[in-house]
């Protein structure tokens, strides 16, 4: 079975020398207290990858290793900064089918091969606070790498690494700071496999992923790096969906919206003709995602409801009921969740999407001065807005009317992700309109969940009568969620007006 854990270290050059006399001196970096020696291990590892080193170039690294302590298969996944999750399964002969399938997003199905092996001698030294409890664990290696890929190469060093254990962070700062005086800096590769396949890999591979093509002061320039940003997030999101990591299906979710929001508000910069085929796709995968999305709103907004009710107002087994019937749906909507990243129609997106950021289908607009066609296409989403707002606001209460609040909300989001690109370009303008849309879309957005609610209670009741309970707690429930909707109606024109204020176009007329 997996194990997960966090990994926050850093890399150095270092002398051939094992045995250093400056050691000694991290004594005097609060708050090591002593070093003790760990002894030397021998460890052997082969790193696996597709054939264009997918994995590599989306600085994640799959291994098979044995020697020291933790022998086994790891995947290491980026966290930012010096952080890694490291995701470890019992030693195998075959690669574990639970780590192709987290690394699915990066491979996008490409088969996994051998593609260098890494063996190192390393003197371990643990730093000790007063207390004799492990801060971080000092690492002096000698490397040898020998490419397992046609007409690759061989390479040796020696490198040092220091790897947090269980101290604050800043401590590896201040270790950071007594190693430079002593004239030893940050290794250049981030990890042994980033040096390895750049002095042992046959000439013209690529292990890094390439940069933009487009100019950055363009209006396609600027679009294009929003929506690698936001591809980079859906694919370092799948492994967490998959595991089950809280609020990962939640923005794995927004960036599907971001991606397909982009591509629909921007389309006087890229061809509709690549990028309508790529929406559809997005809006299925955000759809399967969204069972399980809203399914976790609704449990945290009825779970709460019946917790703030007075005792004497919550008849039957009211909390009973609803953690049953919450665990059926929730297991369901992951299933669905699961068999959506499976299918090769997921698959395939991770492939368009890939397509579509390293060679981005650009229209002549593309190379204009983003502030222009930016504040053009706020424009273009605020009179969407302003046109879905106008019924929100004059239909009387009732099934219409929730229908046009909930079409005014999607277009709100539409009006903020537009915004978000347009930030570079336009600064506080495109920010001040984000934020007052975002109050709009936050007002009718909870006006919505209580729609689903409200759904959602009427069947929880039906079922608690059919089954002999009382129906009391859940027409009390159901009547709480209609009060609060009455009071977002008269919320909405409010901040419609302050939105309307930030009318985007105005400082270029």
């Amino acid at each position: 079975m997996a194990q997960s854990k966090s990994e926050t270290e850093r890399k150095y050059t270092a002398p051939a020398a094992d045995d250093i006399p400056w050691l000694s001196d991290l004594t005097g970096v609060e708050p090591v207290a002593a070093l003790a020696d760990q002894g030397v291990q021998d460890l052997d590892a082969v790193y696996y990858d597709t054939a264009d080193l997918r994995l590599a170039r989306s600085s994640a690294t799959l291994r098979r290793r044995t020697g020291g302590t933790d022998a086994g298969w790891h995947l290491k996944l980026p966290r930012g900064g010096d952080t890694r999750e490291e995701v470890q399964v019992p030693l195998s002969e075959e690669i574990p089918d639970e780590l192709r399938e987290l690394v699915l997003s990066r491979t996008r199905g490409a088969p996994l091969r051998p593609v260098v092996r890494i063996r190192s001698t390393r003197s371990v030294r643990d730093l000790l606070d007063a207390d004799g409890g492990t801060l971080a664990e000092l690492s002096l290696d000698s490397v040898r790498a020998d490419s397992l890929l046609d007409q690759g190469g061989h390479a040796v060093w020696t490198e040092m690494e220091v790897e947090l254990a269980h101290g604050d962070p800043a401590l590896l700062d201040a270790i950071e700071e007594a190693l430079a005086r002593k004239g030893i800096d940050r290794a250049e590769s981030p990890s042994k496999l980033a040096r390895a396949l750049t002095e042992t890999a046959p000439a013209g591979t690529v292990a890094r992923e390439p940069g933009p093509v487009e100019d950055p002061a363009t209006a396609g320039g600027q679009v294009c790096a929003y929506l690698r940003e936001q591809a980079r997030t859906l694919v370092d999101l799948d492994p967490a969906v998959r595991r089950g990591t809280p609020d990962a299906v939640h923005r794995m979710r927004v960036a599907c919206r971001r991606l397909r929001s982009t591509l629909r508000s921007y389309r006087s910069v890229l061809d509709r003709a690549a990028t309508d085929p790529l929406r559809a796709e997005l809006k299925w995968l955000a759809g399967e995602l969204g069972a399980e999305r809203d399914q976790e709103v609704l449990d945290e907004r009825l779970d709460r409801a019946v917790r703030e009710l007075p005792a004497e107002l919550v008849l039957g087994p009211v909390a009973a009921r609803l953690t049953a019937w919450d665990a059926a749906q929730r297991a369901d909507a992951h299933r669905r969740t699961l068999d959506a990243l499976a299918s090769p129609r997921y698959t395939a997106l991770l492939e368009r999407l890939a397509e579509l950021t390293s060679r981005p289908p650009l229209r002549a607009k593309a190379a204009r001065s983003p502030g222009k066609v930016m504040t053009r296409t706020l424009e273009k989403e605020y009179e969407r807005l302003r046109r879905s707002m106008a019924p929100a606001l004059e239909l009387p209460p009732g099934p219409d009317r929730d229908t046009a609040i909930h079409q005014a909300r999607k277009a709100a989001k539409r009006l903020r992700y537009a915004a978000e690109v347009a930030r570079p370009a336009l600064g506080g303008t495109a920010r001040w309109l984000g934020r007052r849309v975002k109050a709009v879309q936050q007002v009718s957005g909870d006006h919505h969940d209580g729609v689903v609610a409200r759904d959602a209670l009427r069947r929880l009741g039906i079922a608690a009568q059919a089954a002999g309970e009382p129906g009391f707690t859940w027409g009390l429930l159901h009547g709480q969620e209609r009060a609060a909707a009455g009071v977002r109606e008269e919320q909405l024109p409010g901040v419609w007006k302050r939105a309307r204020r930030s009318r985007p176009g105005g400082a270029h007329r």
